[in-house]
């Protein structure tokens, strides 16, 4: 358990607060949140509710997570960021989600003064990545068929003629622009790269995250947030790591129930009371366990999710070969994605195993082989090079991917009592279905999800993120 505290002081709040934040303050007792999963979502989540309520508030936050932080399929990522579609058009609300993770990383790369932060926090130290928390590089996205060439052409036809850059095209922000360029431009930043229709995306100020690394930074942001109020004499601010499970929420409520246990051929009953959380119960539960949401058997069948299983395979230059990977070069998309970490590392990706419900992050032997006979021709395709580059491991996720919406796929959020039953004595909120998307979508919809919590409020969340909730939508 990691526990961080801040002073206590009187709270001051006036009766315009909505009802969970006024009965805090009436009665001043701590507010208090249960914060299910410490992945992209989980820890944007928490970091929104420390930042965005009252800092005389008395707020207790307990992150619920067996494996740590990023232990899940966000720790996995490989961290590709950026806030267009594979038809280079921007997302639906991408401004928004692209304002919002910037500033996340920018509180996370403050809140690392040092690589000894990290390691006291961690246990563990990507040297791949030069001790940075991101690869500022790129990404470039080479035409390879006839239909990317038509998206590329369709964008050309959208700008001034024989125009070479779209920075002032429609669906391009002014803080991530896109670029055309041709081979011999492509061939400037990746040396012999293959492109078999000589034009290519290039989006210079995209960025390559280190997923895993991330994660702590920011939740060493929670913390220091969490020290700052204390030292300023504001009200009292905990946020405790639960290195725990949670397997029913009913679990949270400290009720009454059977537990079933057993290999299948004998099961046993057995009457038990659910632990219940110290100095009370809780006044909201978010739940942000991406494709772990499923297997609560309160919410089991009733999320439209589907579950993909995605292996992401490390390969290493060996020592004998000369060529590094260009200090300068970004990385590349297509049919499968490389993620550079460095001169002489890199991810290679994803595999997409649907329906899949394994969420170990470990690779067996056979597991990975088939990766990589997958992946390597797929990327040696584009980048001939990775031919000399050799294994070194393999790491899996397993996404919760959302159900297709005339917007695209969007995350499910809202609260979700009137799935759950009467019978509940919280607020239970979910903020799920980040897909492969979730590094873009985590700051935006974490911060709209603390404020709804905050505020008791699900109208200040778009409609188009809670529509899931219609019964015509649900599976």
């Amino acid at each position: 358990m990691v526990l961080f505290d801040s002073s206590i002081s009187p709270l001051t709040h006036s009766a315009k607060l909505s009802s969970p934040l006024l009965l805090s303050s009436l009665s001043h007792r701590p507010l208090r949140y249960a914060v299910l999963g410490a992945g992209f979502a989980g820890l944007s989540v928490a970091w929104h509710l420390l930042k965005e309520s009252p800092k005389d508030l008395n707020l207790h936050i307990d992150l619920y997570d067996e494996m740590g932080i990023g232990g899940g399929a966000s720790g996995v990522s490989g961290g590709l960021l950026h806030p267009y579609s594979p038809k280079v058009k921007l997302l639906w609300r991408g401004a928004e989600c692209w304002k919002e993770c910037m500033k996340l990383l920018s509180t996370a790369e403050q809140a690392v003064s040092s690589e000894e932060d990290l390691v006291s926090l961690s246990g563990e130290f990507d040297q791949d990545f030069g001790g940075i928390l991101d690869r500022r590089r790129g990404i470039i996205r080479p035409a390879t068929n006839m239909k990317t060439l038509n998206v590329l052409n369709d964008v050309i036809s959208s700008t001034l003629v024989n125009a070479a850059l779209i920075d002032n095209a429609k669906n391009c922000l002014a803080n991530c622009k896109i670029e055309i360029i041709d081979k011999n431009a492509a061939e400037k930043l990746v040396p012999h790269i293959h492109m078999p229709f000589n034009l290519a995306f290039y989006m210079p100020e995209a960025i390559n995250v280190n997923s895993k690394y991330y994660l702590n930074a920011l939740f060493l942001a929670c913390q220091n947030i969490v020290k700052e109020l204390s030292a300023s004499g504001f009200g009292k601010k905990n946020l405790c790591l639960q290195k725990k499970s949670v397997y029913e929420l009913r679990e949270l409520e400290g009720k009454q129930c059977f537990l079933r246990h057993g290999d299948g051929k004998n099961v046993e009953n057995k009457f038990v009371l659910w632990w219940t959380p110290e100095n009370g119960e809780y006044d909201a539960v978010i739940i942000c366990l991406g494709a772990k949401a499923d297997l609560l058997p309160e919410l089991a069948g009733k999320l439209p999710l589907r579950t993909c299983r995605g292996v992401i395979l490390h390969l290493q230059l060996p020592d004998n070969i000369g060529e590094d990977y260009p200090d300068h070069g970004p990385s590349i998309l297509s049919d499968a994605w490389l993620a550079i970490k460095g001169n002489r590392s890199l991810y290679l990706g994803s595999t997409w195993e649907w329906k899949s419900r394994n969420s170990s992050s470990n690779v067996s032997t056979d597991e990975a082989s088939d990766a990589l006979q997958e992946l390597l021709p797929k990327a040696s395709a584009i980048y001939p090079g990775i031919t000399s580059w050799s294994f070194a491991g393999a790491r899996a996720g397993l996404r919760a991917m959302p159900p297709l919406t005339p917007h695209g796929s969007l995350p499910l959020l809202g609260c979700v009592n009137n799935i759950l039953g009467n019978d509940l004595k919280c607020k239970y909120w979910l903020l799920g279905g980040l897909g492969s998307r979730g590094l873009l979508y985590h700051g935006w919809l974490g911060k709209l999800t603390a404020e709804a919590v905050l505020s008791c409020n699900e109208q200040i969340i778009p409609s188009e993120l809670t529509s899931w909730k219609n019964k015509d939508s649900r599976p």
